[in-house]
């Protein structure tokens, strides 16, 4: 599957860029440090390169058209994804409502993440000895491959195999994390990278701590999605408590009924005085 770039709607020149764009990408632009030698770090522009991920905060997403990739554009706020078609998005749910957003695919299973980063570059170099760690202290075997945009850390399992992306903008980070069984791990790889490529980030200017998650709003149909499953949740727990109210409690033994007996002789005894000794000194 070969990586793009992709035909703009308009064939007009590249967009004036802005100072404060300029500084951005200037800032961006200082050296990553360095993975591990054999594995390269291509330089990416997400301002005025022909692929993604781009920053949406400079390019306009509206200026590429992607229908023979997509079927439409997944509008999660901090991130614009087109969807691939066939897929479908999945919410996943913690207690207190939203915990990740999903894409489904025939081949498995993509979850996009943006995060926010220091204006220096560096921060997906420095996470890649984390995350190999993490799937090393989860029973599986990690190792680092070359992908387009440089470090992919593949962890393979007895059921499956995962695969981390990530790529740096300007004071972002992007990374898809890909779950496939082992026969369609490539498939699945392959276009977990298309979908990066056409994947939009915005930072925005709010003060985000590097390292934390840029905030996720789900479109009103997911939302609307979510809070009838909510509210699924919320009656099938009560169901469950009525049910369990409503069982039969045991008959107890005869020694708990003994038991029963025995204190309730003591209380009335305590109760009529019976239980002390009144004996005149």
């Amino acid at each position: 599957m070969a990586l793009w770039p992709f035909g703009k709607k308009k064939d007009d020149q590249p967009a004036e860029v802005s100072p404060a764009s300029a500084e951005s990408e200037s800032t961006y632009s200082d050296a990553p440090p360095e993975v591990p030698v054999e594995f390269e770090t291509p330089h990416h522009d997400p301002a005025h390169g022909d692929t993604g991920p781009f920053d949406g905060d400079t390019v306009d997403i509206a200026d590429f058209d992607f229908s023979d990739f997509s079927q439409g554009v997944l509008d999660l706020g901090s991130m614009k994804i087109a969807l691939p078609r066939a897929s479908q998005v999945q919410v996943e749910m913690g207690e207190q409502g939203p915990k990740m957003v999903h894409i489904v695919t025939e081949f498995g299973r993509i979850t996009p993440v943006a995060f926010a980063a220091p204006s220096s570059a560096g921060q997906w170099a420095e996470s890649t000895e984390q995350i190999t760690q993490g799937m090393i202290g989860d029973g599986l075997t990690a190792d680092v491959e070359q992908g387009p945009w440089g470090a992919e850390i593949v962890g393979q399992g007895e059921h499956g195999i995962i695969r981390v992306i990530g790529v740096e903008g300007p004071r972002w980070m992007l990374r898809m994390t890909t779950t496939a069984p082992r026969d369609k791990a490539e498939d699945l790889r392959d276009l977990a990278r298309e979908i990066t490529a056409r994947t939009f980030v915005y930072r925005g200017q709010d003060p985000v701590l590097a390292g934390n998650s840029l905030p996720v709003v789900l479109p009103q149909q997911l939302v609307a999605q979510v809070q009838q499953a909510m509210e699924q949740r919320a009656q099938d727990a009560r169901r469950a408590q009525e049910q369990q109210a409503q069982q039969p409690q045991p008959a107890p033994s005869p020694e708990d009924e003994q038991s029963i007996e025995d204190t309730s002789q003591a209380l009335r005894d305590l109760a009529d005085g019976s239980g002390t000794d009144t004996t005149d000194k």
